[in-house]
């Protein structure tokens, strides 16, 4: 009985390995797309899309296997159990158009999936696999936000240099009344005892 049960214990291991994501890392990457395998969720440059079920299955088979042909039969397998009864070709061709669209990308100018002619479809586009998410893949409005707390900086700069302008010419101008004050003063006191003089003459 053991011998018997084994072989039949190792083949389901190998098919199910067969099927099985290559990556171990979290975050798979290719263009501005990044993909959280842990919580099943794709990101284009921060924001969310909906890909999900069998067209996120298609996108994570397709990059188990980047730059090499994923074939009809591959995905049919990995998203169909064996007794499902369904057209098969059809729901391929569907569920491969909806990941174009979410991706937007063509069959007639692909930048991500490739058709291969009575094969299948491969992935084109470099991809990278990671443990750590990439920050330049954040979202959009980071920049916006990073120029907001710049500008209240450049609009301060020119009340500073106007006050550092007019401290030093107030300044002058104040030493400048008062030369002009004393000296208008001493004049005064002279012509006073100018004509002091004057009156006493004989």
């Amino acid at each position: 009985m053991t011998p018997n049960v084994i072989p039949t214990m190792d083949i389901g291991t190998d098919e199910r390995l067969n099927f099985a994501p290559r990556s171990v890392s979290r975050f798979m990457r290719f263009g501005p797309f990044q993909i959280d395998q842990q919580r099943q969720e794709v990101t284009k440059n921060g924001s969310r899309l909906k890909v999900q079920g069998k067209v996120y299955q298609v996108l994570v088979a397709l990059l188990d296997k980047p730059g090499e042909v994923v074939t009809r039969e591959e995905l049919r397998q990995r998203l169909w159990p064996a007794d499902t009864h369904v057209n098969y070709d059809a729901n391929v061709n569907t569920t491969v158009n909806k990941l174009r669209q979410a991706l937007g990308d063509s069959t007639e100018k692909p930048l991500y999936i490739e058709t291969i002619p009575r094969k299948g479809y491969c992935l084109v586009a470099p991809s990278e696999a990671s443990d750590v998410p990439d920050a330049t893949l954040a979202s959009e409005a980071e920049p916006v936000s990073a120029a907001a707390i710049v500008a209240p900086v450049f609009t301060k700069e020119p009340s500073v240099a106007r006050s550092g302008f007019w401290i030093p010419l107030s300044v002058a101008g104040l030493i400048l009344a008062g030369m002009l004050l004393g000296a208008g003063i001493t004049i005064t006191t002279l012509l006073i005892g100018h004509f002091a003089q004057v009156t006493r003459w004989p």
